[in-house]
């Protein structure tokens, strides 16, 4: 099926011409629906014109929150180049990696990135397109002077929306090399109409979402939902809570999204008291399971405001969707259903299947397996790694999990980060849901290491919260009562910090890789 998606938003934009589409809070850009429309039709036709982008070419974006929305899912489907979106806080050498595999035609960058990337860039032949003026480098160009005298009207590019490939995006990298995800629009559709299925969807006229997780990433999916729907997407690029509680104040946000770790940072932030947030009426997590003690917490100092998906980059939407109301009442009902990701979204299509790829059992672990219309149809110039993580359309997770009779699912580990220890299958997210619950703690990781007798030992690396004190001795104890010795770690290390990724996810793979080190048998 073709699209013409430029003619699609301009029907959005011409029911809701004058609202507010978007605001870059840190540049104090505003732009109306009918503005912000005819401003990604000239994005677009400059791509196609000046740059000389064709259907088959790529562009890239290394762009902070509020310089990509300019050449996000609004701007990007209605060309015929594919766009790749990388993240800001990844690193020269990943960027590097990334732009060689993607071999892109031009990149869009941040002005106090041009001094690095020029070098590599030109000597790959690729056009350096800056954000901001960037005087004083031969060959790059200024993105504003590139829309000078260039029309605003519809491109008229027609794509097929579940064939032509027309967005990339890198996956996280937190057990691994990251893999590079290829989408349609219809993928993007999807997960649009997938938000709007709930009964507690926060989507409508008047919506305002701020979002200071990168739009590279998982942020980037309530865009088109908030969009269609006559909202506004309020960017915010530092990953600073008290910025945060600030702009929700000023901006009168409804809705925004925070993973577990800011989430956790939230619950402790004593500034949080002195902003009005009463306008907030959703705030969704995902992208990490969430400690339900301190979920219960935030619910108790910050109200029913809190909703949880869970998808991924390979399966775009909400997979599993734990409602406001999922989040009321008390006792054991009500602690299974926190420690869950939810019910199954409206739509999509979920199985828990065994090693062999049966289903299996309510109430069994296995590993689960997703199919949408969001889903990807594979890696880009990833054969192997598509052949690998994907069956009859299905992707598979590499989550371990199981679903009670109730419907609710619950994720219990990474394949890759279960623990084996003296025969017993640990799983990591059990351990540090524990560790979690503990007062003294913020944050934890947990991991296997290597012991001569059991194959691996339990191991915690864990952040006290600022000027708290405990012993370990004291933290273990406090495990072995919720969860049972043989689960309680047998080592603790108290450190300052844990590696994070760039979308603030804890990288596992780091705090265990220096453990086996020199290792000759490694375990996940």
């Amino acid at each position: 099926m073709k699209m013409n998606f430029a003619r699609t938003t301009r029907e959005v934009a011409n029911r809701f011409a004058d609202l507010e589409a978007l605001v870059h809070v840190e540049r104090d850009r505003r732009f109306t629906f009918a503005e912000l429309d005819r401003l990604t039709n000239r994005i677009v036709n400059m791509i196609h014109g000046k740059l000389g982008l064709g259907r088959g070419d790529r562009y890239m974006c290394i762009l902070d929150n509020d310089n990509l929305t300019l050449l996000h899912a609004l701007t990007a489907f209605k060309g015929a180049a594919a766009v790749a979106w990388t993240n800001y806080r990844d690193s020269f050498e990943e960027h590097l990696w990334q732009i060689d595999w993607l071999e892109p035609k031009a990149m869009f960058i941040e002005r106090e990135l041009v001094e690095r990337f020029h070098a590599p860039l030109r000597e790959r032949g690729i056009a350096i397109i800056s954000m901001d003026p960037c005087p004083g480098f031969d060959g790059v160009h200024h993105f504003w002077d590139l829309l000078d005298g260039v029309s605003d009207a519809n491109p008229g590019f027609e794509s097929d929306i579940t064939q032509d490939p027309m967005l990339y995006r890198f996956t996280g990298g937190t057990t691994g090399k990251g893999k590079c995800a290829e989408y349609t629009i219809d993928n993007w559709l999807a997960c649009r109409d997938a938000f709007y299925a709930p009964e507690d969807n926060c989507f409508r006229e008047g919506t305002r979402s701020l979002q200071m997780a990168p739009l590279s990433h998982g942020a980037a999916i309530g865009v088109l939902s908030t969009f269609f729907r006559g909202g506004c997407l309020v960017t915010q690029n530092m990953p600073d809570l008290d910025l945060w509680c600030r702009n929700v104040e000023r901006e009168r946000i409804t809705m925004s999204s925070l993973v577990p770790t800011l989430c956790y940072r939230l619950l402790e932030l004593e500034s949080a008291d002195r902003y009005d947030l009463s306008t907030l009426e959703a705030v969704y997590y995902g992208a990490a399971p969430m400690s339900a003690a301190k979920l219960s917490g935030l619910h108790e100092r910050f109200g029913n405001i809190f909703i949880q998906v869970y998808g991924s980059t390979e399966c775009l939407q909400p997979i599993t969707h734990l409602g406001k109301a999922d989040h009321l009442g008390e006792g054991a009902d009500l602690a299974a259903r926190l420690a869950s990701t939810g019910r199954v979204t409206p739509g999509a299509e979920l199985m828990i299947v065994d090693d062999d790829g049966r289903e299996v059992p309510d109430g069994t672990t296995g590993e689960i397996w997703m199919r949408t219309r969001s889903n990807i149809s594979g890696y880009f110039r990833n054969p192997e790694a598509t052949e690998r993580e994907f069956s009859n359309g299905f992707w598979k997770s590499g989550d371990l999990g199981f679903r009670n009779e109730r419907g609710y699912i619950t994720i219990v580990d990474r394949k890759k980060d279960m623990i084996i220890t003296g025969g017993f299958n640990v799983y990591a997210i059990e351990v540090e849901n524990a560790i979690n619950a503990h007062p003294a703690v913020s944050l934890s990781a947990v991991v296997g290491v290597p012991h001569p007798e059991w194959g691996e030992a339990v191991h915690a690396e864990i952040v006290l919260k600022a000027g708290v004190d405990a012993a370990i001795a004291e933290v273990i104890e406090f495990v072995k009562s919720r969860i049972g010795k043989h689960k309680a770690p047998k080592t603790v290390a108290f450190v300052d910090s844990l590696p994070l990724s760039a979308a603030h996810k804890v990288l596992r793979r780091t705090v265990r890789d220096k453990y086996w080190a020199g290792q000759d048998r490694r375990v996940g």
